[in-house]
């Protein structure tokens, strides 16, 4: 792989979010969800117990809560899907060209990744048409990658304003985890998904690196490193099944990251003269209490180093692919960096995977 030079590197130049309107306190969730469960769980009070664990404390739903038991098949969520994701992934993307002084002509390149629904057309093809970006936008659909893909997103629209250094990017992320929900599973790890995930949308902005910067409050995408761990293919992910998409989500995700992060992350960092002690920021999924504490340990961080993805989970919940990019919006609006700050964006998901994302400012 080419070494580039930071002057030559894409940067980012806003992110936009859009949260649905719905938002409930998780007290309230978890009232709706023990009226559902109580009868057929064992153990009701466990429900409690696991929902309190994460430490969420409310959640923005796609849908006003009076409607989800209507979602009895996988195709009537998935509709649900296709109607919300086209509202607030057009909002969050409007709210980002705004942030960064573009229209939707300006648009050269558009990504889109989600693990909560499907559509074709897609669901990008669909706010292009709405939002009248250009009949020659070149749209990137991507499925799968889950909770890792707004970490990989970032890294896979650098590459392509690598080799479009005038052109504008957009990654739009849409995660409706809400309407995933498998309501006959009693298992532990939908108990834990119904409390840890939410709803939300993210869009990012990068310019390429033949633009001109309108300030040093915008990193530049210095450099990005994909690493796929063989043997891992049971820690996350979907099984399909008749009713929709039924959470794979083993308690071995915090080992892995243990095990193996800090060594990556180092790996990644020395290839470019880099050591973790030259980082001033670090921007990490909200994977959950038991993930962010892992990803702590693992890079041996200082307490407060993730402060703002703690906040995230608790404000908004585990938004999949989309919290990193909630986090890194965060990072940007507070306007803390510095010029010559160096930052890590990392985010885990299926696979199991890791995405690492080198800023500069």
């Amino acid at each position: 792989m080419p070494e580039w030079p930071s002057t030559a590197a894409p940067w980012v130049s806003a992110v936009g979010r859009a949260l649905p309107s719905t938002v409930l306190e998780q007290e309230q969730i978890l009232a709706a969800l023990r009226g559902l469960w109580a009868e057929k769980h064992h153990n009701a009070s466990r429900l409690d117990d696991l929902h309190h664990a994460v430490r969420v404390k409310k959640r923005h739903l796609a849908l006003p809560l009076e409607r989800y038991p209507a979602l009895d098949r996988f195709s009537r969520q998935n509709d649900a899907f296709i109607e919300v994701a086209q509202e607030l992934g057009a909002d969050a993307v409007a709210r980002a060209l705004a942030a960064a002084g573009l229209g939707p002509r300006d648009v050269d390149h558009l990504l889109f990744v989600t693990v909560t629904g499907i559509a074709t057309p897609s669901v990008e093809s669909r706010i292009a048409l709405r939002l009248g970006m250009r009949d020659d936008v070149k749209r990137v659909p991507i499925f799968g990658l889950g909770c890792v893909a707004g970490a990989a997103g970032l890294a896979r629209a650098t590459d392509l304003l690598r080799g479009d250094p005038g052109g504008v990017a957009v990654l739009l992320s849409v995660e409706l985890c809400s309407l995933t929900l498998q309501r006959e599973d009693l298992s532990v790890t939908n108990v834990i998904a119904s409390g840890l995930f939410g709803d939300g949308a993210a869009a990012a902005v990068l310019q390429g690196g033949a633009r001109h910067r309108r300030g040093p409050g915008s990193p530049r995408v210095v450099a990005s490193r994909s690493v796929l761990y063989p043997g891992t293919e049971r820690v996350m992910g979907w099984d399909v099944v008749d009713s929709g998409f039924k959470v794979v989500l083993s308690a071995d995700v915090p080992q892995v990251i243990r095990a193996r992060l800090g060594a990556d992350v180092d790996r990644f960092l020395a290839a470019h003269g880099l050591a973790r002690g030259d980082l001033q920021h670090v921007v990490a999924h909200t994977g959950g209490p038991k993930v962010l504490e892992a990803v702590e340990g693992a890079l041996g961080l200082a307490y407060g180093a993730l402060e703002r993805s703690w906040r995230s989970l608790e404000e908004v919940g585990n938004l999949s692919s989309a919290s990193v990019l909630f986090v890194l919006g965060d990072l940007l609006d507070a306007d803390v960096a510095r010029p010559g700050d160096r930052g890590l964006l990392v985010a885990m998901g299926p696979g199991f995977c890791a995405e690492l994302v080198l800023l500069e400012w």
